[in-house]
């Protein structure tokens, strides 16, 4: 049976003891999908259920519940240990395409020194022999080649570090820059559907399980051309189990009656007015890293495309410079591909940066219209829904039926405390009579 990640993190991050609307509010699952991940969950890590007298639902589980799964499935330890192992390949696939870059950029120097050595011994020139130790074979800086290497390995020292970016700016290496440079650091809004799920969820507790519209509409992608703010709504009252309820006045509203329990009071921030997206960056690498890169690889290319030209003046088709000729087109294509591929994704971030700028600020104006400039029509559906509105907690005093305990020793336990209330209200023990 497949047991739900969301929902074991959601069950460690609500104090293991949590009602189907929490692990959905938290999670962002539906609610048909949270109960049964939840129920699974609890069969499979001996969880318990507890009920109310109003029949509220509550799953209590062991704080150790991670290790009892992990003990007993097999595929979880694998899946862990896949977790630690894919890290370092990733990471040493992060770095192959610096080494690739300073590799070609090594094999084609060596072959541009070694084509002009070749040059000059067959022309019998021995003119230019007593060059310097900084200039090299016919005049090529070689002093160049052997540098600082170890820079390419360390952190940059002197760049900036802004929090809550998803790679931090001078947290990487060299290497790590290139790939950064190519590639960049990935989507900036990785979680954004399991985000925008959990806001609207908070959104719907926070107001008592009962909204209109317009209070959930800032979260959601906006409307299109002929469609109501309602008819966005079809999807959360399908993911939470929602119905929709009509005022007089012939207005909708929307009431989601299992959220609106709960094994303890909301504690939670606030939610944000709207959901914002945050913009791309082609890269976290530092500035000066960004700028190393550019002029490796435009090294790299300027060196491939001479390379080309000496290579066509030799018929040599042995040795280290055979072995050139066959991986020249390689040499090529990696120089070419390694300024076109981050200068195309330059022009595509700004593509996408534009869309989402705009669906921050339609987003906004509807938290806009909704906060400060709310119509006659949109003040009467917030009044309705609150007719509505209520929450319930589940509280350890309120229990009938838990499966911690044995049925007979339950209700031995509800009996006293019938007798200790009656003996609360009457003033005198039961047991004297």
């Amino acid at each position: 049976m497949f047991l739900n990640p969301k929902v074991i993190a959601a069950v460690e991050q609500l104090n293991y003891r949590v009602t189907v609307g929490d692990v959905a509010v938290k999670s962002g699952l539906e609610l048909q999908v949270a109960q049964q991940a939840l129920m699974t969950l609890a069969s499979e890590a001996g969880g318990h259920l507890q009920v109310t007298e109003t029949g509220e639902v509550a799953y209590l589980f062991s704080k150790n519940f991670r290790s009892v799964l992990q003990a007993k499935f097999l595929k979880l330890r694998l899946l862990a240990v896949w977790q630690q192992v894919w890290k370092v390949l990733f990471y040493l696939i992060r770095i192959s395409f610096g080494i690739l870059l300073i590799a070609s950029i090594c094999i084609i120097a060596i072959a541009i020194i070694a084509i002009i050595i070749a040059t000059t011994l067959s022309n019998k020139d021995s003119e230019g022999s007593d060059a310097g130790d900084d200039v090299g074979f016919g005049g090529f800086p070689i002093g160049w080649i052997f540098t600082d290497w170890y820079y390419f390995f360390l952190p940059d020292p002197y760049a900036d570090s802004p929090k809550g970016s998803p790679a931090k700016q001078g947290s990487m290496n060299f290497l790590e820059a290139v790939f950064s440079f190519l590639f960049g650091d990935g989507n900036p809004n990785p979680h954004l559907e399991e985000r925008r799920w959990q806001e609207i969820a908070k959104v719907l507790r926070q107001h008592g399980g009962a909204v209109a519209a317009e209070q959930v509409i800032p979260f959601l992608e906006q409307p299109s051309a002929g469609q109501s703010v309602d008819d966005a709504m079809l999807t959360v009252l399908l993911r939470f189990n929602g119905q929709p309820e009509v005022s007089p006045d012939g207005e909708i509203v929307y009431h989601f009656s299992d959220l609106q329990t709960s094994v303890e009071a909301d504690r939670s921030a606030p939610t944000a007015p709207f959901l914002q997206e945050s913009l791309w960056k082609f890269s976290h690498a530092s500035f000066g890293q960004v700028l190393g890169a550019i002029g490796l690889g435009s090294a790299n290319l300027i060196g491939a495309v001479i390379l080309g030209k000496l290579l066509g003046g030799i018929s040599t088709t042995a040795g280290f410079l055979g072995f050139v000729q066959a991986i020249y087109g390689g040499l090529l294509a990696y120089g070419i591909g390694f300024l076109a591929i981050p200068l195309g994704r330059y022009f595509w971030i700004q593509w996408q940066n534009q869309r989402i700028a705009a669906r921050n600020q339609s987003r906004a104006q509807w938290a806009e219209q909704l906060l400060y400039e709310p119509s006659q029509t949109l003040t009467q559906k917030l009044t309705f829904a609150r007719q509505f509105a209520r929450s319930t907690l589940v509280d350890d005093l309120d229990l009938v039926y838990t499966t911690e305990k044995d049925l007979l020793e339950q209700e031995s336990e509800n009996q006293a405390k019938i007798n200790a209330d009656w003996e609360n209200r009457l003033g005198f023990s039961t047991k004297e009579t």
